[in-house]
């Protein structure tokens, strides 16, 4: 129980780091989003594969990832025990590195391919585990936000798509590629293709 504690604060000190490093970037006029944004094809804009997820462009673009990132992150901490760094790893490394390379010409910003990353984990790591906790949580994930998905499509002005549908691959490919241990027992016989 103390290792669920832990990783649980871990993510409101993620979620704090995140409104911290908000304010102070509001406070200097955003002076950090082209700094350390994502910018495709560059490589002065390869930083931001890491430092995207910390950077938003106003407290409004905040307050949207913020519920989805301590719902999913919440059942991340919940469920995903000793693989929650590799899962972000592949989400944030992988996920950015498809945006640097196909992403449009744009500075990307935002959690929210992380928040689609997690999505896409969670929902696809139901079908691969098969434990009745990752399918509870890829239920409670999809009914909750599979509205998210039409984030993945173009044509929202200001809005990276690319982060979107790369963190949303990004996710399921880490479902299928780290094992999370779950101790559940898994539904035998059942065929969800």
């Amino acid at each position: 129980m103390r290792a669920f504690f832990r990783r649980a604060a871990a993510l409101v000190a993620f979620v704090a780091l995140l409104w911290a490093v908000h304010l102070l970037n509001w406070i200097i006029g955003y002076g950090l989003n082209p700094a350390f944004g994502l910018i495709p094809r560059h490589v002065s804009g390869l930083d931001g594969v890491i430092a995207m997820p910390l950077l938003h462009g106003s407290f409004a673009h905040l307050m949207a990832n913020t519920p989805p990132l301590l719902v999913m992150g919440g059942l991340l901490v919940a469920t995903t025990t000793r693989a929650l760094l590799p899962v972000n790893a592949v989400v944030i490394g992988l996920g950015g590195g498809l945006v640097w390379l196909f992403g449009s010409s744009a500075i990307h910003i935002g959690a929210s391919g992380l928040v689609f990353g997690w999505f896409g984990f969670l929902v696809a790591r139901g079908f691969v585990d098969r434990s009745l906790i990752t399918l509870g949580a890829a239920l409670v994930v999809g009914v909750l936000y599979s509205s998210i998905l039409w984030g993945v499509l173009p044509g929202q002005s200001g809005v990276s798509w690319e982060a979107h549908l790369f963190g949303a691959i990004a996710g399921a490919g880490a479902a299928f590629l780290i094992r999370t241990h779950v101790h559940a027992p898994r539904l035998g016989g059942v065929d969800l293709d």
